[in-house]
Protein backbone atom coordinates (compact mmCIF):
# COMPACT_ATOMS: atom_id res chain seq x y z
CA UNK A 1 0.00 0.00 0.00
CA UNK A 2 1.17 3.49 -0.78
CA UNK A 3 1.51 6.01 2.01
CA UNK A 4 1.47 8.95 -0.39
CA UNK A 5 -0.77 11.79 0.72
CA UNK A 6 -4.08 12.26 -1.05
CA UNK A 7 -4.29 14.70 -3.93
CA UNK A 8 -4.51 18.32 -2.84
CA UNK A 9 -7.88 19.23 -1.41
CA UNK A 10 -8.90 15.60 -1.09
CA UNK A 11 -9.56 14.13 2.32
CA UNK A 12 -8.00 10.78 3.25
CA UNK A 13 -11.50 9.23 3.36
CA UNK A 14 -12.23 10.52 -0.15
CA UNK A 15 -8.97 8.99 -1.37
CA UNK A 16 -9.99 5.59 0.02
CA UNK A 17 -13.43 5.80 -1.56
CA UNK A 18 -11.92 6.87 -4.91
CA UNK A 19 -9.68 3.82 -4.93
CA UNK A 20 -12.66 1.54 -4.27
CA UNK A 21 -14.97 2.82 -6.99
CA UNK A 22 -16.46 0.09 -9.11
CA UNK A 23 -15.89 0.26 -12.85
CA UNK A 24 -19.39 1.12 -14.05
CA UNK A 25 -20.06 1.27 -17.77
CA UNK A 26 -21.35 4.46 -19.37
CA UNK A 27 -24.76 2.82 -19.86
CA UNK A 28 -24.90 1.66 -16.24
CA UNK A 29 -24.18 5.21 -15.12
CA UNK A 30 -26.87 6.56 -17.46
CA UNK A 31 -29.49 4.13 -16.12
CA UNK A 32 -28.44 4.79 -12.52
CA UNK A 33 -28.62 8.58 -12.92
CA UNK A 34 -32.11 8.44 -14.44
CA UNK A 35 -33.40 6.07 -11.79
CA UNK A 36 -31.92 8.00 -8.87
CA UNK A 37 -33.48 11.24 -10.06
CA UNK A 38 -36.81 9.76 -9.01
CA UNK A 39 -37.93 8.10 -12.18
CA UNK A 40 -39.56 4.70 -11.99
CA UNK A 41 -37.79 1.79 -13.59
CA UNK A 42 -40.45 1.72 -16.31
CA UNK A 43 -39.96 5.45 -16.99
CA UNK A 44 -36.21 4.87 -17.28
CA UNK A 45 -36.86 2.03 -19.73
CA UNK A 46 -39.18 4.19 -21.82
CA UNK A 47 -36.86 7.19 -21.86
CA UNK A 48 -33.78 5.16 -22.78
CA UNK A 49 -35.67 2.91 -25.23
CA UNK A 50 -34.72 -0.29 -23.43
CA UNK A 51 -36.73 -3.08 -21.83
CA UNK A 52 -37.67 -2.96 -18.16
CA UNK A 53 -35.69 -6.18 -17.71
CA UNK A 54 -32.60 -4.41 -19.08
CA UNK A 55 -33.00 -1.65 -16.49
CA UNK A 56 -33.23 -4.29 -13.77
CA UNK A 57 -30.17 -6.09 -15.15
CA UNK A 58 -28.13 -2.87 -15.12
CA UNK A 59 -29.16 -2.11 -11.53
CA UNK A 60 -28.35 -5.66 -10.44
CA UNK A 61 -24.90 -5.44 -12.03
CA UNK A 62 -24.26 -2.01 -10.47
CA UNK A 63 -25.14 -3.39 -7.02
CA UNK A 64 -22.90 -6.41 -7.60
CA UNK A 65 -19.99 -4.20 -8.63
CA UNK A 66 -20.36 -2.10 -5.48
CA UNK A 67 -20.57 -5.27 -3.36
CA UNK A 68 -17.43 -6.59 -5.06
CA UNK A 69 -15.43 -3.56 -3.86
CA UNK A 70 -16.93 -3.84 -0.36
CA UNK A 71 -19.34 -0.90 -0.54
CA UNK A 72 -22.93 -1.91 0.14
CA UNK A 73 -25.46 -0.52 -2.31
CA UNK A 74 -28.28 -2.99 -1.88
CA UNK A 75 -31.05 -0.38 -1.61
CA UNK A 76 -31.97 2.70 -3.62
CA UNK A 77 -30.93 5.06 -0.79
CA UNK A 78 -27.58 3.24 -0.52
CA UNK A 79 -27.07 3.55 -4.28
CA UNK A 80 -27.87 7.26 -4.03
CA UNK A 81 -25.23 7.70 -1.34
CA UNK A 82 -22.65 5.86 -3.46
CA UNK A 83 -23.51 7.93 -6.55
CA UNK A 84 -23.09 11.14 -4.56
CA UNK A 85 -19.81 9.94 -3.02
CA UNK A 86 -18.45 8.91 -6.42
CA UNK A 87 -19.49 12.09 -8.24
CA UNK A 88 -21.93 10.24 -10.51
CA UNK A 89 -24.71 12.57 -9.42
CA UNK A 90 -24.85 15.82 -7.46
CA UNK A 91 -27.47 16.95 -5.00
CA UNK A 92 -28.38 19.78 -7.39
CA UNK A 93 -29.30 17.20 -10.04
CA UNK A 94 -31.85 15.47 -7.83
Amino acid sequence: MSSAPPESGESPAAAVVASERPALSAREIEVLRHWLRGESKQAVANELHIALGTVNTHLTRIRAKYAFVGRDASTKPALLVRALQDGILTIAEL
